[in-house]
């Protein structure tokens, strides 16, 4: 009789006859496939998961890629910060529209973006006082 390993590592434990426990673990056995019915489990919970996984996973590639590129125009190219952030806050919104990521996605760049003149605005006053 071919068992499961954990299976077999029970009726060894067992002191009763073997004979008993092998009929008692076919039965909970065959107890336990008569209850699953394929394609009866409910996966909504799994969908929306995954989905919203693979959303993250899109905000946060755009988001780097939208960082790198503004670190690429305003360090590798010498292209104006106000530019360089103009472009890729403008380049952020109309990617994220174009996925379909809708308000958040709007409203992130917004906040990125209202950082990005923040700490800008701090490296214009630290270099005044250098």
């Amino acid at each position: 009789m071919c068992l499961p390993g954990r299976l077999r590592h029970r009726l060894r434990l067992t002191a009763a006859p073997t004979w008993l426990k092998e009929r008692e673990i076919l039965l909970e056995l065959k107890m336990a496939t008569d209850d699953y019915n394929r394609g009866d489990m409910d996966i909504e919970a799994q969908k929306s998961m995954y989905v919203g996984t693979m959303k993250a996973g899109a905000w946060g590639a755009i988001i780097t890629l939208i960082m790198l590129a503004y670190a690429t125009f305003t360090l590798s190219m010498g292209m104006q910060w106000i530019i360089a952030l103009a472009l890729c806050a403008g380049a952020g919104v109309v990617i994220g529209l174009g996925m379909g990521f809708g308000g958040a996605w709007i409203a992130t760049i917004v906040a990125l973006t209202g950082l990005a003149l923040f700490v800008q605005l701090l490296i214009t006053l630290f270099q005044l006082l250098l």
